[in-house]
């Protein structure tokens, strides 16, 4: 993950940049979340972004998919980081998928893929079988477990092979296996060349599957390195060390973040 800039000469010039955030700045009320937050995610590269709960992770997730309109900044996906004219530009995973009830698995990945151009039956298909869901494609999702719920809702994510792929906390809640067989899904995706980029605290799967990771606190990004980068320039000898060495937070506060106050100005 290269560090951004604003120049659009230079967006224009990497072809292979899948997707750029510029600037990202957000606030609510006067707490700032994020404060000129820059991200660029290469084709087939896998970017964790990794930070204490309240640090603005699902907010930069849903300013890049979306789904939220930042303050200042801009979400820029090149054209060119498609592999066909047809592909979707993003898809995204919230933190906590939901789905209704009365449907099976296949008839919710049916009903949106109707909403996507030139996905059908067979991309369905391609679908259940990538995520692992095809044996269970009839249950009702109300009787799906915690795991397989996420599972679908990665499907649905994925749906019209978009360029870049957004996930908030894909793993929250899940076993080590299920968390495992999540990142090796992720993995292929990103060898097939989709971007991805994801919100997670699996540090153990984020340093086997992720190309590069970037933590975030106080809103900015503090380092931004392969994983074998980080452990060398924090010394540590696993992640876990080296996000709680970058932290640096004295033992009596809080690792919860809830963004920080705006200087109060004349």
């Amino acid at each position: 993950m290269a560090a951004a800039n604003s120049t659009q000469s230079d967006v224009d010039s990497e072809t292979a940049i899948a997707l750029r955030a510029l600037d990202i700045s957000r606030s609510f009320g006067n707490v700032s979340v994020l404060d000129g937050v820059s991200v660029s995610v290469e084709q087939g590269e896998l970017v964790a972004i990794v930070g204490p709960n309240g640090s603005g992770k699902s907010t930069l997730m849903e300013v890049i998919a979306g789904v939220r309109s930042p303050d200042a900044g801009s979400v820029i996906i090149p054209a060119d980081g498609r592999t066909n004219t047809n592909q979707r530009d993003v898809g995204y995973l919230p933190q906590r998928p939901a789905f209704r009830e009365g449907f099976t698995v296949r008839e919710t990945l049916q009903f949106y893929a109707r909403f996507l151009d030139e996905t059908g039956p067979t991309d369905v298909n391609e679908t259940l079988q990538r995520v692992g869901l095809r044996h269970v494609s009839g249950r009702n999702v109300g009787s799906l477990s915690g795991g397989m719920t996420r599972l679908l809702g990665l499907g649905q994510a994925i749906l019209g092979h978009p360029s870049v792929l957004v996930l908030d906390e894909p793993g929250s809640g899940l076993d080590p296996t299920m968390v495992e067989r999540l990142f090796s899904i992720l993995h292929s995706l990103a060898d097939d060349g989709t971007g991805i980029v994801v919100a997670s605290h699996h540090l153990a799967a984020i340093e086997t599957y992720a190309d590069t990771v970037a933590f975030l606190d106080r809103g900015g990004l503090l380092v931004s390195e392969s994983p074998t980068q980080l452990l060398a320039s924090t010394g540590q000898e696993t992640l876990v060390d080296a996000f709680l060495a970058s932290m640096k937070s004295d033992e009596h506060e809080s690792t919860v973040r809830a963004g920080f106050r705006e200087e109060e100005t004349d």
